[in-house]
């Protein structure tokens, strides 16, 4: 198992690309279920779970081909093909680890009438039950049944009929998977208190180039218009918001200056405002963010909430970044309710931060130690890396695989910027 080590202590200079969202891309492949023709996705990110969701699709019988591309660039173009679904069983070998995977059920269902899907896993970060996927595909038209760890759904003959659902609670993924559904029922739908997420915007977008009917794109309130078939189409996976917003925490704790070309500002309102808050410079254009730390860091508070509030992803980073802020900073985290737990690695490198339920109280500025330490989830593990950055001598960030699931060679790119960085074997 790799490990990251890295020597603190070099600020932060240059360009770094930013690659497709992976979260946009994991819900953007399912897509190609709903259609015989072909699916190309442009600019999807080299990361594990992308491999991993591909695998998943071969399983129904989703072919998948990769031109050629220089093994330096970033990203790649993916052509999927679902001519013929031969399975429409999502078995628990390759669920288990990837939390995305429940995305294939709506567009199963909608396809071909039927989809059992193994109860998914992904990042320990607190309970995130599936009911609401169920509750709306049930409002829709489907039967569902909850059997060995496996959710078995099925249409009425002659497919979904199509539903209204008002969401008790924001929820991007059931959002995403009664979307998906919905382009394929026999009438119209509508979503209320739907996720208004960049990444929801994103998915609409491409399957509205792919013939689907959709009203309220970018709005709490979806209205989609059923259509009797799909066709192939070719998309470029938006920039990611998340790896964009880590990189200029990682620019901003070393007193750095770097450029996130591919970043869309626009997608990310609510982190700009607290590091701008925070004491750091942003500067944007059409084509990226500039992003500057040229003086002392301020202790700012926040608190995650659903788009256009803070992301929740972004919790575990800007924690790393306000240990290095004068003052002392207060973090609510309202989504997810165990996603401190990057905070005892830190306190392992000498910050000081103290939890209580889903608040942390973060004092500032402390000195930074080198140490050896765990990552726990995908987000914690950047925030390590962040810390790192400006600790005194050298950090050993051990279980990279939840890294590598969601930061695109990320070594690499901190090396475009100077940082002392390399991916070594475990002893």
């Amino acid at each position: 198992m790799d490990k990251l080590i890295i020597r603190g202590g070099n600020r932060l200079s240059g360009t770094i690309p930013i690659s497709g969202a992976k979260n946009a891309a994991l819900t953007l492949i399912p897509c190609a279920l709903l259609t015989e023709e072909a699916l190309t996705l442009r600019n999807l990110p080299r990361l594990a779970d992308i491999d991993g969701f591909q695998h998943l699709m071969t399983q129904f019988g989703v072919s998948h081909t990769i031109p050629g591309k220089r093994p330096e660039e970033f990203g790649r173009n993916v052509t999927l093909e679902a001519m013929r679904i031969t399975s429409s069983v999502a078995p628990y070998d390759l669920v288990r680890k990837m939390r995305a995977s429940i995305l294939v059920l709506g567009p199963l269902l909608a396809r071909t009438g039927e989809a059992t899907v193994s109860l998914p896993g992904g990042c320990a970060i607190g309970n995130r039950p599936i009911d609401l996927h169920l509750k709306v595909l049930e409002a829709f038209g489907a039967h569902i049944e909850l059997a060995q760890g496996y959710v078995k759904a099925s249409a009425p003959d002659g497919g979904l009929p199509g539903g209204e659902f008002d969401f008790p609670v924001v929820s991007v993924g059931a959002t995403e998977n009664a979307l998906m559904a919905a382009v394929l029922c026999k009438g119209t739908s509508r979503l209320v208190n739907a996720a208004r997420e960049p990444e929801i915007v994103d998915l609409c977008n491409l399957l509205t180039a792919m013939g689907a009917e959709i009203e309220g794109v970018g709005t709490s309130e979806l209205t989609i218009h059923g259509v009797s078939k799909l066709h192939g189409a070719t998309y470029r996976v938006m920039p990611d918001r998340i790896e964009a917003g880590s990189y200029a925490c990682a620019a901003a704790i070393t007193g750095g200056e770097v450029r996130l070309e591919g970043a869309e500002a626009g997608d990310m309102g609510s982190t700009l405002h607290a590091l701008r808050n925070i004491g750091v410079e942003i500067e944007s254009d059409k084509h990226g963010i500039n992003v500057a730390a040229n003086g002392p860091l301020k202790a700012h508070n926040l608190t995650t909430a659903p788009f256009p509030g803070l992301a929740t992803d972004m919790q575990a980073q800007l924690m790393s970044l306000l240990t290095r802020a004068e003052g002392t900073s207060v973090l609510k985290e309202t989504i997810f309710e165990n996603r401190f737990m990057h905070v005892p690695e830190l306190a392992r490198m000498g910050a000081d931060i103290e939890t209580e339920g889903r608040t942390a109280i973060v004092r500032g500025p402390t000195r930074l130690t080198g140490a050896e330490v765990m990552a726990t989830d995908l987000r914690a593990s950047m925030s390590l890396v962040i810390a790192g950055l400006a600790a005194e001598g050298a950090t050993t960030v051990r279980r990279l695989y939840h890294l590598d699931r969601g930061y695109e060679r990320l070594e690499e790119k901190l090396q475009l910027v100077g940082a002392d960085v390399e991916r070594v074997g475990d002893d």
